[in-house]
């Protein structure tokens, strides 16, 4: 099946069934996006499908053919997307784990939402966890990002 994955052409020999995480890590070797949990919970698997937020551990890779697949390695070759520059300037990682997923999802509701309230950020970023707490730093960098300060005024 052909599979395009950050504007590139894939040819992968995959089963019909086979989650997208394992056809992106596996078989076409982008190993940012992470493996979480496997139930569509946690968010580390987070890519964009057609430019909305997907848990690609959960859809079979049938699902996506024919449509267009960014990763956490196709949002910016040099870490210059917005959302990335923010996220290294406030210091939000720790473990960093989930942050492949955090960040895409935070760019997919920046794409949709130019300026998003608090509400807004806790809504679209309600389906990613971070099991070290960095959700108020998570906050402040999305709101960075769209030049905004952290109590959601204009920057």
């Amino acid at each position: 099946m052909k599979l395009t994955v950050n504007g590139v052409e894939h040819d992968v020999d995959a089963t019909p069934e086979m989650p997208l995480l394992w056809v992106l890590r596996d078989l076409v070797g982008l190993t940012g996006t992470k493996y979480g949990c496997g139930l569509s919970q946690c968010g580390a698997c987070t890519v964009h499908l057609d430019g909305s937020p997907v848990k690609s551990c959960v859809l079979p890779v049938s699902a996506v053919a024919g449509r267009a697949v960014t990763t956490i390695e196709g949002l910016s070759s040099d870490g210059s997307h917005p959302v990335q520059k923010a996220w290294a300037e406030l210091d939000v990682v720790q473990c960093g784990y989930c942050q492949s997923g955090q960040i895409m999802a935070a760019a997919a509701l920046l794409q949709q939402v130019g300026q998003p309230t608090d509400q807004q950020i806790d809504e679209a970023m309600g389906g990613n966890l971070c099991r070290c707490g960095t959700y108020p730093r998570i906050r402040a960098a999305i709101h960075k990002a769209a030049g905004q300060n952290s109590d959601g005024g204009q920057a």
